[in-house]
């Protein structure tokens, strides 16, 4: 338990961002499976909407620090080499 009041207070505001955070994280997720679901339905035109919508959110969870560079980086360069690989 905490002792003092400011501890009480940064517990409370850490439990909101950890809830924000994870909201972020769930975000990126789900926009990661659209762009697959629609790489493997071959739809290029649907997987590169997708893809640009994850890539603005990777970079804006990247900015605020909620996901490393390197593996925002890394996210996004495998969903890229993933919707190339529908025009090849």
């Amino acid at each position: 338990m905490q002792k003092n009041k400011s501890a009480e207070k940064r517990n409370r505001q850490n439990e909101k961002l950890r809830a924000a955070n994870k909201m972020v994280k769930s975000s990126i997720r789900t926009a990661a499976k659209k762009v697959v679901a629609a790489a493997e339905g071959k739809d290029k035109a649907n997987a590169e909407a997708a893809l640009h919508t994850m890539m603005s959110e990777i970079d804006t969870a990247a900015r605020k620090g909620i996901v490393k560079k390197n593996a925002a980086a890394r996210k996004k360069s495998r969903m890229q080499r993933l919707v190339n690989s529908l025009g090849a």
